[in-house]
């Protein structure tokens, strides 16, 4: 007997190491248990993925939150739905002369956007070290965490944020981890899950399909009884020939509780994600209340 599936199309921009549940529910066959085909559509940026939504080209994504909530408060549809991570497991790993946030004086540091996720953390973590954007330092575009490091070894760039475990590999090879972000920002929406308010009023059984079988496999990446499943994946995802570092990056990212049950957005991560914004001049601050608005949590499942 064929069954019929629902193609959904999940955009993102590296898709990368915080999408471990998507393809842990994509390898047990949850999407197919839940009738979904998912179409997978990895855009090179995080500014990308937001557009692509946001223009019709794909019903979803897992992506920074920034973009969305300016889309909100703009008058547009964007709305955030779940969370695919909260917290930052992420170090500024900087050239090994430079010893410090306060070296980072007029040094280019690498993103992969002005306006949302990399750009905020570091512009946050640099501010109470008396460094503030564009007038201390750089920022250049360099795209997602590998074309980064990839960027940070050539000279390109002299520091970027990285998360794990590519900040634990750039120690190992000599450069250095100046700060991490999960001080600065112990809670926020590191990737939320966004669509268009039009999109998933047509389409409500599908979208909660789609966070049930989520859901499920954020379970089974919480439990480290299932790394003989989750590890592999992982290991895929970040450093294919390294599984020890492989290893160490999933533990120390899971003990940070990224992965939140059943992808629901704690009102503190969308406070921090909002303020982040406003301290980071995205956002204007008498636009703090509006910007609430952006999450519609009706479609996270429920224990």
């Amino acid at each position: 007997m064929t069954v019929d599936l629902t193609f959904v199309r999940l955009a993102g921009g590296a898709q990368g190491f915080n999408w471990l549940p998507v393809f842990v529910a994509e390898q047990l066959g949850l999407f197919a248990e839940y009738g979904l085909a998912i179409d997978f559509q990895r855009l090179g940026s995080v500014d990308k993925a937001t557009t692509a939504v946001r223009e019709g080209t794909a019903d979803l994504a897992i992506t920074p939150p920034e973009g969305a909530v300016a889309d909100h408060v703009a008058g547009g549809e964007l709305r955030i739905i779940a969370a695919n991570s909260l917290r930052l497991p992420m170090s500024l790993v900087a050239r090994p002369e430079i010893a410090g946030i306060a070296e980072l004086r007029g040094k280019r540091i690498g993103t992969s956007s002005l306006t949302e996720g990399t750009a905020i953390y570091t512009q946050m973590m640099l501010q109470p070290q008396g460094l503030f954007y564009p007038a201390d330092y750089e920022f250049v575009l360099a795209g997602v965490h590998t074309t980064r490091w990839a960027a940070l070894q050539r000279g390109e760039i002299d520091c970027a944020p990285q998360p794990a475990p590519w900040n634990f590999l750039a120690e190992r090879q000599g450069y250095r981890r100046i700060g991490e972000v999960n001080d600065v920002l112990p809670e926020i929406i590191f990737a939320g899950v966004i669509a268009t308010a039009g999109w998933t009023a047509r389409n409500r059984h599908t979208v909660r399909s789609l966070l049930a079988a989520l859901a499920e496999a954020h379970d089974i990446v919480n439990d480290p009884a299932n790394d003989a499943v989750t590890l592999p994946i992982y290991q895929r995802l970040t450093t294919p020939d390294d599984p020890d570092l492989a290893g160490r990056g999933l533990s120390y990212t899971r003990d940070l509780g990224m992965w939140p049950k059943n992808l629901a957005v704690a009102p503190n991560a969308l406070a921090a994600t909002v303020d982040a914004m406003i301290r980071a001049g995205l956002l204007a601050p008498e636009l703090r209340a509006a910007a609430a608005g952006v999450l519609d949590p009706s479609f996270v499942p429920v224990s």
